[in-house]
């Protein structure tokens, strides 16, 4: 299990916090619904939906319980809309780390997986392709029917590679942003990173971090800043350390997080004002 503090700290809380959301048997229209919008709000990673976009047929029949939420996330996988936002527009290595994303709640392990699901997709096309992640055991044996996915990386699990803690960290970019606004555009991110059979360090207290976390900031707001100081005197020891509190406006928090660091400070917190 992962400690809430550092939750918080590398920006997961809303999903250390909170339980998977299931729809078992006869269920509420509430019930329903929270599990259609948390269906949404995964398979389309985080992605703004209008509402003309959604799948009402699929919506009606999980509401009735004719379909399961597997089917559900299967229909959105499928659908035009998931094509448009996710395949037409990204090169096939961003496409598969989108799939293991949206679909299996972790990031890709190794280049073996990548090679599967590219040589898959070219003999058998989209649709085998998407099922194979909705059909697997590993699909299964964490969500079964009735469990909407969700990200599994962040916590230790039974099968789970460790190289996938670190790497999800750089598929996932704050509760507020979407797969669609990242700082590669629609260049796979763990492509390197995978061929080489390496792992990055998860940085905890970087500026980039910190900024991921309020990337749902806009103009007009400010934030609180808590920031421990240290006093250090040529090549003595740090022998003391203070902390202050500073009130930046959005536009200004890049700079001002990028001097906190170059003076040796640490942000312990950021809140908005």
């Amino acid at each position: 299990m992962t400690s809430l503090m550092a939750a918080q700290r590398l920006g997961f809380e809303p999903f250390a916090t909170t339980s998977p959301v299931e729809l078992r048997g006869k269920s509420t229209e509430a019930e329903a619904e929270v599990s259609i919008r948390a269906a949404y709000r995964q398979v389309l990673g985080n992605e703004h939906l209008m509402s003309n976009e959604r799948l009402i047929s699929a919506e009606s029949l999980l509401r009735n319980g004719s379909i399961s939420v597997k089917d559900f996330v299967r229909a959105i996988a499928l659908s035009e809309l998931y094509r448009d936002k996710f395949f037409h527009s990204n090169p096939q290595n961003r496409f598969i780390e989108l799939n293991y994303k949206h679909l299996l709640g972790r990031a890709p392990y190794d280049q073996a997986e990548i090679a599967y699901h590219s040589d898959l997709y070219n003999q058998e096309g989209y649709e085998t392709e998407v099922n194979s992640y909705i059909d697997s055991p590993e699909y299964q044996e964490n969500f079964g029917d009735s469990i909407v996915p969700y990200y599994r990386g962040f916590t230790t699990q039974r099968n789970q590679k460790t190289v996938g803690f670190s790497r999800i960290f750089q598929l996932y970019r704050g509760y507020a942003s979407s797969d669609r606004t990242q700082g590669k555009g629609n260049q796979g991110i763990l492509v390197q990173e995978v061929a080489r059979n390496s792992a990055s360090p998860v940085y905890i207290g970087s500026t980039a971090e910190i900024l991921a976390g309020v990337s749902g900031g806009s103009r007009g707001h400010f934030y609180r800043l808590r920031v421990l100081q240290g006093a250090i005197s040529g090549r003595s020891p740090q022998v003391r350390r203070s902390t202050v509190e500073y009130l930046v406006p959005y536009e200004q928090l890049s700079g001002k997080l990028q001097q906190i660091n170059r003076q040796g400070g640490k942000v312990t917190t950021i809140t908005l004002a």
